[in-house]
């Protein structure tokens, strides 16, 4: 995973520089967490036949560490005055290109015939939009970060400002 970002702010950063411009979790969908459940459900199957108590347990137990997963898994969006995070990935604002976003049948060919093998991906299968961000480092390999949004204007808008 890319990390073109410096631990500290730069010299010449304001403290404006550090407010969110936009932020945005990518959180799972309804059906993610209703898919879950079918799974936590499992667990009754599994150990209904020793005990009907162990089998209402495993499932809970179940949902509750898929639950944490997801949560644990959710990544952020966030951009300020002088950086662009991504997941886990920050880079400075002065290495961020031109940012387009896709929608529908264009999103699905930035996720595949179009995809650079050495892009960074931010994608959630239950999100359709994403934000193609070009990055301009010229010792960051990295051509591109692609990301799942599904507020791709309010995002192109934070980085165009």
């Amino acid at each position: 995973m890319p990390e073109s970002s410096a631990a500290a702010p730069a010299p010449n950063s304001t403290p404006g520089d550090a407010t969110v411009v936009y932020s945005e979790k990518l959180w799972p969908n309804f059906w993610i967490w209703l898919v879950s459940a079918g799974l936590s459900g499992a667990g009754i199957l599994v150990f209904a036949p020793i005990s009907l108590a162990a089998g209402l347990t495993a499932a809970v137990v179940l949902f509750a560490v898929l639950a944490t997963l997801l949560v644990l898994s959710t990544p952020a969006i966030t951009v300020t005055g002088s950086t662009l995070r991504v997941g886990r990935a920050t880079i400075e604002r002065r290495f961020v290109g031109a940012a387009s976003a896709y929608r529908g049948k264009e999103a699905t060919a930035e996720r595949g015939t179009r995809l650079n093998g050495l892009a960074f991906l931010c994608i959630r299968g239950w999100i359709d939009p994403v934000v193609r961000i070009e990055i301009t480092d010229p010792s960051d390999r990295t051509p591109y970060w692609l990301t799942s949004t599904r507020r791709p204007d309010e995002l192109l808008a934070a980085l165009n400002s």
